[in-house]
């Protein structure tokens, strides 16, 4: 087995990101907007064949996340290691970074406790990628902000409708909203409103919308927060449905997505992979 990275300006660029600062996706607004289309050009480009090993901990079920980070290492030539529940211990941030960063070139968490894992990002000498916490879900969200672009309508010139209280997901879109100046607006009850979110909220559907994204509702956010049915959708000129998985018909959604004919469909998630592998391009060639 070789040793390093097979691609020569790979190796080139880890070796001198290790004394840098390394490039890290924990949260959107960690980016800019040219970081962004850089990503998602290198969907369409060849894959280069890496040579390293990938961390993952992944807290939860994250099926579908999961599923394609795992692809997309494979399909990077990376070798890749389970770490379950890293930074569920009580060790510091720094001491984990500092004993596992000689092994890794890079690490993929899922952590409830988005404080903990901005930590242990700052603490490392390697990239950390964001595959979702409490606080936001930036590459499923960079995911569907793709296809928009590419498959409904130009996402400078869309409208993008998020339908109910505030979640990771509908965070992430906020703060992919003031990267790169979309027009964005948040339908849910006032006492749901997020203070510490841009003002983009209404309480009743907008009279038109490309694309309508729903998310599960957090516990305890019943009162208040109102269903998903063919009525909005109509009054908004029927846009696109983008349910983010899992998604519960009788809760968030008073339809079934199947039957409705703007469903983006579950071929839309299949762009997860050709993301995420851009993802992990782009940090590791340290675009910090």
């Amino acid at each position: 087995m070789q040793t390093g990275f097979r691609h020569p300006l790979l190796r080139e660029s880890i070796r001198s990101s290790q004394a840098l600062t390394p490039m890290q996706l924990i949260q959107l607004s960690d980016l800019c907007a040219s970081d962004v289309a850089a990503i998602w050009s290198l969907v369409d480009t060849p894959d280069p064949a890496l040579d390293g090993t990938a961390a993952w901990s992944f807290e939860g079920n994250g099926i579908r996340t999961r599923t394609t980070f795992i692809q997309a290492f494979r399909e990077l030539g990376l070798q890749f290691t389970e770490l379950p529940n890293l930074l569920k211990t009580g060790e510091r941030a720094e001491d984990l970074a500092g004993y596992l960063d000689p092994f890794y070139a890079l690490y993929v968490v899922r952590e409830s406790d988005h404080d903990r894992l901005a930590a242990f990002a700052r603490a490392s000498t390697r990239p950390v990628i964001n595959a979702m916490s409490s606080r936001g879900h930036p590459c499923e969200v960079l995911t569907d902000a793709c296809y928009i672009d590419r498959a409904i309508r130009p996402l400078k010139t869309a409208t993008v409708c998020l339908w109910g209280p505030t979640t990771n997901v509908f965070r992430s879109w906020h703060e992919l909203a003031a990267v790169l100046g979309l027009r964005l607006v948040q339908v849910c009850d006032e006492r749901h409103h997020d203070p510490a979110l841009p003002v983009h909220f209404t309480a009743t559907a907008p009279g038109h919308a490309d694309v309508v994204i729903t998310d599960g509702w957090p516990r305890g956010s019943e009162d208040g927060a109102v269903p998903l049915d063919a009525r909005h959708l109509a009054h908004m000129g029927s846009p696109a449905l983008l349910p983010t998985p899992p998604f519960t018909v009788g809760r968030e959604l008073m339809i079934d997505p199947r039957a409705y004919p703007g469903f983006t469909g579950y071929r839309q998630k299949t762009l997860l992979l050709g993301v995420q592998k851009a993802i992990v391009r782009y940090v590791l060639q340290g675009h910090a």
